[in-house]
C-alpha cells in the first residue's frame, strides 16, 4: 500500500509542478483560448493512465488462469504436485510472504507469478519446464517467481505502466494542440477538429513507443534482482545458475501479451531495448558476481 500511495503521489506531483511551470510560460492561457485546459487535461491524463492498468493488475490471476488454461493444485494428485506445494510453501515463508496458489498449465518452458497482492498471489509453472528441467533447477525458478512476489513487482510494473500513460495521454495532446494550431494559424475563429484528433493519435504512438522503451528496461531492472532474490532464498546462486543456462538453450514458451513480462524469459521483440527480460548471458553474468 505505501509503494502504490508513493507512485501515485509521485505522479501526480509531477503532474501538478508541470502544470504550474506550462501555466507560467502562458502555455495554459494560449490552450485554454483554443479549448483546452491544463488542469482537466492533467486530471483526464491521471485517469485514464491509471485506471486501465490498475484494472488489469486488480483482475490479473483470473485473467492469467484463464489466457493459460493453468489448473491451480488444490489438492495435490501425484508426487509431483506434492512437492511443488510445499516447495513454493517453503520459498514463501524464507520471503515472508502469504503462501500463493500454485498452478501448472500445458506449454513449453516457462513460469509466471501475478497477482495484486503480495499474501494472495499466483505462481504457475507449464509442464514443459517440469518436463525439462531438473527438481534443483525448477526449485530455483520457483524461487525467482517468489522473488518477485516478495518484490511487489506486479504492484511496481503496473504503477509504472500508469505513470507513463498518463504522460503519454498528457503529452500527446498538447502536441496536438500545437500542431492543429499551427496548421490554422491564419483561421482566428478555428477550434480544434479532426486534425487535432488525428494528430493526437499519432503523438500517442510515437510517445507509446518511447514509453514501451521505458517500461521495458525496468521490467529487466526487476529481472535481475528476482534471480538474485532466488539465490539467496535457496542460499547458492548456482541452482538459479544452472537453471538460467538451461532455459538459454530452450524455445521460451509464448505466453499472452499482457504477461509477457511476467515469465522466467521471453521471445525476443524487436530488439534487447524492447525486451521484458535481460539476455540470458547478463542474467548469469549478473549472478557471479553476487557476493
Amino acid at each position: 500500500m505505501k509503494r502504490i500511495v508513493l507512485f501515485l503521489a509521485t505522479n501526480i506531483a509531477v503532474m501538478l509542478v508541470m502544470t504550474v511551470i506550462l501555466s507560467l510560460l502562458g502555455v495554459n492561457n494560449y490552450l485554454t483560448a483554443k479549448g483546452l485546459n491544463l488542469g482537466s487535461l492533467a486530471v483526464f491524463s491521471l485517469v485514464v493512465g491509471f485506471t486501465g492498468a490498475i484494472f488489469s493488475l486488480l483482475i490479473s490471476k483470473p485473467m492469467a488462469k484463464w489466457s493459460t488454461g493453468a489448473r491451480v493444485i488444490d489438492n495435490p494428485s501425484s508426487s509431483t504436485e506434492f512437492w511443488l506445494v510445499n516447495t513454493v510453501k517453503t520459498l514463501s515463508e524464507r520471503a515472508g510472504i502469504g503462501m500463493p496458489e500454485v498452478a501448472v498449465y500445458n506449454g513449453e518452458p516457462n513460469a509466471f507469478a501475478t497477482g495484486a497482492f503480495k499474501n494472495s498471489a499466483l505462481v504457475a509453472v507449464s509442464t514443459g519446464l517440469l518436463e525439462s528441467m531438473t527438481k534443483e533447477e525448477v526449485e530455483a525458478v520457483l524461487g525467482h517467481e517468489v522473488a518477485h512476489i516478495a518484490n511487489g513487482d506486479m504492484v511496481t510494473m503496473t504503477l509504472i505502466q500508469g505513470v507513463v500513460n498518463t504522460f503519454v495521454v498528457f503529452l500527446s495532446r498538447i502536441a496536438a494542440y500545437a500542431v492543429d494550431s499551427f496548421l490554422s494559424k491564419n483561421d482566428e475563429n478555428h477550434t480544434p477538429g479532426i486534425g487535432f484528433h488525428i494528430a493526437s493519435f499519432v503523438f500517442q504512438i510515437l510517445f507509446g513507443i518511447g514509453a514501451s522503451l521505458i517500461v521495458a528496461w525496468f521490467s529487466r531492472q526487476r529481472e535481475f534482482r528476482a534471480d538474485a532474490g532466488a539465490a539467496r532464498l535457496l542460499g547458492d546462486r548456482q541452482p538459479m545458475i544452472n537453471a538460467l543456462a538451461r532455459l538459454g538453450g530452450m524455445a521460451p514458451g509464448e505466453l499472452p501479451q499482457s504477461m509477457a513480462a511476467s515469465g522466467i524469459s521471453d521471445k525476443p521483440g524487436w530488439g534487447e531495448l524492447f525486451s521484458t527480460h535481460p539476455p540470458m548471458a547478463q542474467r548469469i553474468a549478473a549472478l557471479q558476481q553476487l557476493k
